[in-house]
C-alpha cells in the first residue's frame, strides 16, 4: 500500500507553487509590459556603482512579472538596471512560462542578455534566478557561451541537480507512461526530475564553468526542489548560502525565498556587489 499521505504532501507542495505562480499572473495584461522605474526600462545606463545589468530569470509556472514584483524594485531603488523576460512558454498556454525543453530555453535567455547588453552598453551581465531560472542559466554558461557575457549567477533555490519532490518522482517508474506524459506536455518537468539525461549533460564535467562566480541560496523548508542540498554547487567561485544558518527563524519555503524573503534578497545584494557586502541578519528583512 502507497504512504498516501507522503505522497499528496509533495504533491500538494508543488501544486500550491504552481497556484502562487499562476494567480496573480492574472492580474498582468502581459508579462513583458510590466514593470516600475528601473525594471525593464531600456533606456537604463548601468552606474559606476554596479556597472553590470542585472536579469532576473523566473521559474517553472511563473512569468517575468510576478515572479519579482518584490526583488526587481529592491534592486531597482539600489541603482541597478533591471530586466526580466519569459521564456519556455508552451502553445495555448498563457500567463505562465518556464515549461518547454530547458535547453530551448536556455536560448532565449542568450538572445536576451544579447539584447540587455547592447542596449546598455556594458560588457557583462548577472544573472539572478529563482527555482528553474537558477538552473536554466547554468546551460547557457556551460554550452552556448553565455559565460563570456556572465560576471555572476545567484541561484535562489535552484533545482542544481534535480529533485524527487520529496520522493514523489521515484514513484515514476510504477506508472507506465507518466513519464512519457510529461515530457510531451511539460518537458521542462521532465528534465528536472533527478537522473534526467538533460541533468546527466549539464552535470558531467563539474558544476561550474570558469570565469563565472556562483552563489546558491536554500532553504531547509524547501519542499519542490528536495533534498535542499542537492541544490548547491560545488567548484571553483562558489558561495552556498543556508538561509537558517544567518536567520535560524527564517520560515521561506520555496515560493517564498523568492518572491519576498528580503533576508533572502539581502543576500542577493551581497552577491551582485561583494565588495560592499554587510552581514546578512534576521534584522535584514527590515533592509
Amino acid at each position: 500500500m502507497l504512504p498516501w499521505k507522503r505522497l499528496l504532501r509533495p504533491l500538494a507542495a508543488l501544486l500550491l507553487t504552481a497556484t502562487v505562480a499562476v494567480v496573480p499572473a492574472a492580474t498582468v495584461a502581459h508579462a513583458s509590459d510590466a514593470p516600475s522605474r528601473g525594471w525593464n526600462d531600456w533606456s537604463c545606463k548601468p552606474s559606476a556603482a554596479h556597472p553590470r545589468p542585472v536579469v532576473l530569470v523566473h521559474g517553472t509556472f511563473a512569468n517575468s512579472v510576478d515572479n519579482w514584483l518584490a526583488l526587481a524594485p529592491y534592486l531597482e531603488n539600489r541603482d541597478y538596471c533591471v530586466f526580466s523576460f519569459d521564456y519556455g512558454q508552451l502553445p495555448g498556454v498563457p500567463l505562465v512560462y518556464g515549461l518547454g525543453p530547458i535547453d530551448k530555453s536556455a536560448e532565449q535567455l542568450r538572445t536576451f542578455v544579447d539584447k540587455v547588453l547592447a542596449a546598455t552598453g556594458a560588457p557583462e551581465t548577472d544573472l539572478v534566478g529563482h527555482s528553474q531560472g537558477g538552473l536554466m542559466p547554468r546551460y547557457y554558461l556551460r554550452f552556448l557561451g553565455g559565460a563570456a557575457k556572465v560576471n555572476a549567477l545567484v541561484g535562489i533555490a535552484p533545482d542544481n541537480h534535480g529533485t524527487t519532490l520529496s520522493g514523489l518522482t521515484n514513484l515514476l517508474p510504477y506508472f507506465p507512461g507518466v513519464q512519457d506524459l510529461l515530457t510531451t506536455n511539460t518537458p521542462a518537468l521532465a528534465d528536472q526530475v533527478v537522473g534526467s539525461p538533460f541533468l546527466t549533460k549539464l552535470n558531467e564535467g563539474g558544476d561550474t564553468v570558469p570565469g563565472v562566480k556562483y552563489t546558491v541560496l536554500a532553504t531547509r523548508y524547501d519542499e519542490v526542489v528536495t533534498p535542499y542540498r542537492s541544490q548547491f554547487l560545488s567548484g571553483s567561485g562558489v558561495h552556498n548560502v543556508l538561509l537558517q544558518d544567518l536567520c535560524p527563524i527564517d520560515l521561506s519555503e520555496h515560493v517564498a525565498i523568492g518572491l519576498f524573503d528580503r533576508i533572502a534578497f539581502h543576500e542577493v545584494a551581497n552577491a551582485l556587489d561583494p565588495a560592499h557586502a554587510t552581514a546578512t541578519t534576521c534584522a535584514s528583512a527590515l533592509s
